[in-house]
């Protein structure tokens, strides 16, 4: 009998001495510090600014089509080419162009003959005014086939509008082409244009003649400049926007139409404004907060924020300048949770990265 109160002893004490590890082990959990990078809260300028995005166009750009039928005999540029006003583009066959026109030509010139003699008679009173009459208008008809058939000639040369460069090619020597086919697209290179579409609350901060800056993913480092050409008076009911035309500046060759590009147009600078990094906030149902590091503790601390930029907001109430902010780990973090701060300037050292510390 003792030997088995003793065996009921033991297995009763068991469970109590299993739980004892885990119990501390939990205790060392919620003892351990959580490893964060922090900011200063610094004071400085801030622009406000608003961004879209939107795909470059040529100011200027026509397809150029056939006026009149028939066969490509010349192509005389090619895709790259620049070109100026009224250049000739590609030639038709003319050989039956020209025959018409001499045609024409001859029919006018007896008919105008006809016209003179008859001018003539009738002067005398030797025809009646219905034959003088008619023969002048024969004359006249015949005069206006003429000019159709040069100017039909003429036509045979296809030219181009403006001055710019050929983007497209239609066309191959010995094509048959229609009038009103397309035969070249010609675009001005240096009007380039942007249209943004900004949502109807935006658009008293934007008029005519603001400055933009342009930023492309072929130029990463670079900032194109353009300003606003025009503000379309008239909210698109469907999508709640207004259209924003923003002119480039000349003398940017980089730039192409087609090219897709991020666009800033800044309307109000603040100085002396209290700034956090964006790293550092966490934004959840239009409220924003930062968790601020003192005494080695992360407080939850929400704020106001104002205008932003790319990488900082302005904050309007809830920091003052110098305080420390998490920007890195806030996703393990509670209020009030203990935290090491990784990138805290050792003695006589670089600050140290969450990175680094990890590596360690």
């Amino acid at each position: 009998m003792k030997i088995r109160y003793r065996l009921l002893a033991l297995l009763l004490a068991v469970p109590a001495l299993a739980a004892c590890p885990g119990k501390k082990e939990e205790e060392k959990k919620e003892e351990a510090a959580i490893p964060v990078e922090v900011a200063p809260v610094t004071v400085g300028a801030i622009d406000a600014a608003y961004r879209g995005t939107a795909t470059l166009e040529a100011e200027d750009e026509a397809t150029v089509v056939a006026r009149t039928a028939g066969v490509i005999e010349q192509v005389l540029v090619e895709e790259g080419a620049r070109v100026r006003t009224g250049q000739a583009l590609a030639r038709l066959e003319t050989e039956r162009l020209k025959l018409e026109a001499a045609r024409a030509q001859a029919t006018l010139d007896k008919l105008e003959q006809d016209y003179r003699r008859n001018e003539s008679v009738f002067q005398r009173n030797l025809i009646s005014r219905e034959l003088f009459e008619r023969s002048k208008f024969e004359r006249d008809a015949a005069r206006a086939a003429y000019e159709l058939a040069l100017l039909t000639l003429e036509e045979s040369e296809i030219r181009a509008p403006f001055d710019g460069v050929i983007s497209a090619r239609h066309i191959k020597l010995g094509n048959t082409i229609q009038p009103g086919a397309p035969a070249f697209r010609v675009t001005r290179m240096d009007r380039l244009q942007a249209n943004i579409y900004v949502p109807e609350r935006d658009i008293h901060k934007l008029r005519a003649g603001q400055d933009a800056a342009l930023t492309v993913d072929a130029w990463p480092h670079r900032g194109f400049r353009g300003a606003i050409l025009r503000v379309n008076p008239v909210v698109d009911s469907a999508t709640g926007t207004v259209k924003v035309t923003v002119a480039m500046n000349a003398g940017q060759p980089e730039l192409k139409p087609g090219m897709f590009g991020r666009v800033e147009i800044r309307y109000d600078r603040r100085e002396n404004a209290v700034l956090v990094p964006k790293d550092a906030v966490l934004s959840e149902d239009a409220a924003f907060a930062v968790f601020v590091v003192a005494d080695r503790k992360a407080s939850r601390r929400a704020i106001k924020v104002g205008y932003s930029d790319g990488d900082r907001y302005e904050v309007l109430d809830g920091l003052r300048a110098g305080d420390q902010v998490v920007t890195t780990g806030q996703a393990n973090l509670k209020d009030q949770a203990r935290v090491e701060v990784v990138n805290a300037p050792p003695a006589g050292g670089a600050p140290v990265t969450a990175q680094a510390a990890a590596a360690n």
